[in-house]
């Protein structure tokens, strides 16, 4: 290209702009030309023309959007060291805007590749003109592009390009979206190195970005450097907060680690607050779910020692974990002492008491518990109609139970498989199959599909009222649901059908149990045993004692019971007293194999005569 005369204005603008830059100062070149100019330094001074030409044409063709045409013929020899001249000085003022444009076009124009310290300085460019979105969203393709463990050359670039004089608050602005950056692509890590590496070159990180950095850990970062970073933030100077506090008891205390949890709240003083009844809250919680009860009726009385006063949720945790002891009149005491103390009882605390009287079996208490919720205005919620449910099939009350669900129904509730699988399994425990069938079918027809405890139940009922056959059906849409039963109801099934005299049925259920994946135990084979004994079917009875053994099962004393009792019942009349006498005493194989032996000698003692 050959050299041009610089345009005035423009050489002014270089002039005013070169001071302003630390990586690229180009004052040398306004200085007037010595007397006498080696030919050397007159090749100097045309390379620096030919600069500045350049970026007076980049400029001109943004101003002009002619960048496509005016650029075809310089764009193989553009560096990303041309693009942060054109940034930096600027020559024709153009719009932070323009200049970001070009920027990006630049992108998408090969052989043209950007460096990290052309992105790092036109981060600076849109930092200083408030440009704070497209900040983040170039450090966030930046990050993308560096991956992993790159927080060190970003910042060192970050630091090589900043210009001098520049604004405090421009440099807080610029660290933050870097930290956010990395919290948002998930590089936790290097997001803690920023912060560490700016606040050791004592840049500032605003409070915000700390916290925002801080709830990013909270969701992707062990508790233990949650913990650990918060103690740095606060060591660096930033002042504490009661939430952070109580929000890293919370999740100690959610993953079972009270004692740490206790440091934490420990900490709380120490840095010159005070525990909020959310605090003492938080950690009674933690110590009544992991079964330390005591630990939290002695926050109670440290929080009211200092006059932190226990509020309803202090109770209710309290009185949920007496429930859970089973202290349930303990429980109503607590409860009592709330009320006493003109705190309202709330749909939970209810429902926690109410339940926890129930499962131990103290029903009137529950009763007239409830009948005060309900004249307090205070609406039962689903769970609390399940326990009162629950609680009314345990006692036999099925009749009450049912005008419970039409409440439910009076008050705007729907019944849920819980409502409808407690129903169930209570008719069917109290002999009412017809019922129980009668509820499952209502099931269907409101699209609530059975669960394996409403279909175990109904297997259940249908074995007790001898409907084998019509068991083995629900086990089959058992299997069809998707529902792998257990040993023991495959088990009912089978003694159904042996009881019955159906032995075969037996034995095909036994291959269909093997066919899921069961290893069928001792408990199977002493059925199918039984079954085989009652019919006299002695030999098969002791073939099926070898497929056992052959199989690893070990038989135990019922087993061997079991044959005695068939050989009684079923062999000679030597075989029952030998057998009969010693029905209840075989323990192991070796005494019974004694035992058939010794029959087989008086067998045979008895043809020789």
């Amino acid at each position: 290209m050959a050299t041009t005369t610089l345009k005035p204005k423009l050489c002014s603008q270089l002039l005013r702009s070169s001071s302003k830059i630390i990586t690229f100062s180009f004052s040398s070149w306004f200085k007037p030309p010595p007397p006498s100019p080696s030919p050397s330094s007159s090749h100097k001074h045309k390379h620096k023309n030919k600069d500045y030409d350049i970026l007076y044409t980049i400029s001109e063709a943004i101003i002009n959007s002619s960048l496509d045409s005016s650029l075809k013929r310089i764009l193989p020899s553009l560096t990303p060291n041309d693009v942060i001249n054109l940034i930096n000085l600027n020559p024709l003022s153009l719009s932070p805007s323009s200049l970001f444009s070009f920027f990006n076009w630049l992108s998408s124009h090969p052989p043209f590749r950007h460096s990290l310290l052309s992105y790092s300085a036109m981060v600076h460019h849109l930092a200083t003109h408030q440009m704070l979105p497209q900040v983040h969203s170039l450090f966030l393709f930046l990050i993308s592009r560096k991956g992993h463990n790159s927080a060190s050359d970003l910042f060192s670039s970050i630091l090589q390009t900043m210009p001098t004089q520049y604004p405090i608050h421009h440099s807080s602005l610029l660290f933050d979206a870097l930290i956010t950056a990395y919290a948002d692509s998930g590089f936790i890590s290097d997001a803690v190195h920023c912060f560490r590496l700016v606040k050791k070159h004592n840049f500032c990180v605003s409070l915000h970005a700390c916290w925002y950095l801080f709830d990013h850990m909270m969701k992707h970062k062990s508790i233990e450097d949650c913990w650990e970073f918060y103690l740095e933030i606060l060591n660096s100077g930033y002042p504490p907060k009661v939430y952070n506090f109580n929000v890293l008891m919370h999740r100690f205390c959610k993953e079972g680690d009270v004692k740490n949890a206790q440091w934490v709240f420990d900490e709380i003083p120490k840095r010159g607050l005070r525990p909020t009844v959310v605090s003492f809250n938080t950690l009674i919680n933690g110590y009544c779910k992991s079964g330390s009860l005591e630990e939290g009726f002695r926050l109670k009385s440290v929080m009211e020692s200092v006059r932190v006063f226990p509020d309803v949720f202090t109770f209710s945790t309290l009185i949920n974990g007496l429930c859970k002891e089973g202290r349930v009149d303990e429980a109503d005491l607590l409860f009592n002492e709330m009320c006493n103390r003109g705190l309202v009882p709330n749909g939970v605390t209810f429902t926690t008491l109410i339940d926890g009287q129930l499962k131990n079996g103290k029903f009137d208490l529950a009763l007239r518990n409830f009948q005060i919720m309900v004249a307090k205005g205070i609406k039962p919620d689903l769970v609390l109609y399940n326990a009162l449910i629950n609680g009314l099939c345990k006692v036999g009350k099925l009749k009450e139970a049912r005008k419970v669900i039409d409440e439910m129904y009076a008050g705007g509730l729907k019944p849920d498989k819980i409502t409808f699988t407690t129903l169930i399994d209570g008719f069917c425990k109290d002999g009412n199959v017809e019922s129980a069938m009668e509820i499952k079918k209502g099931m269907i027809e409101k699209g609530i599909e059975l669960d394996d405890v409403a279909f175990t139940a109904l297997i259940s009922g249908l074995c007790k009222d001898g409907r084998v056959h019509d068991a083995e059906r629900m086990l089959r849409d058992m299997l069809n649901a998707g529902f792998i039963p257990d040993d023991p109801t495959y088990n009912m099934v089978i003694d159904g059908f042996c009881k019955s005299g159906d032995v075969k049925m037996g034995f095909k259920l036994l291959k269909m149990m093997q066919s899921d994946g069961h290893v069928p135990g001792v408990v199977t084979y002493n059925v199918l045993m039984n079954g085989l004994c009652k019919q006299g079917q002695m030999k098969n009875a002791k073939m099926l004692l070898n497929a056992m053994l052959n199989l690893g099962v070990v038989p135990d004393d019922i087993t061997f019971n079991i044959l005695l009792d068939g050989h009684c019942k079923h062999g000679s009349s030597d075989d029952f007293n030998i057998f009969n006498s010693e029905k209840g005493l075989v323990t192991d194989y070796a005494s019974y194999t004694a035992l058939v032996n010794e029959s087989n000698k008086a067998l045979k003692d008895r043809l020789k005569r």
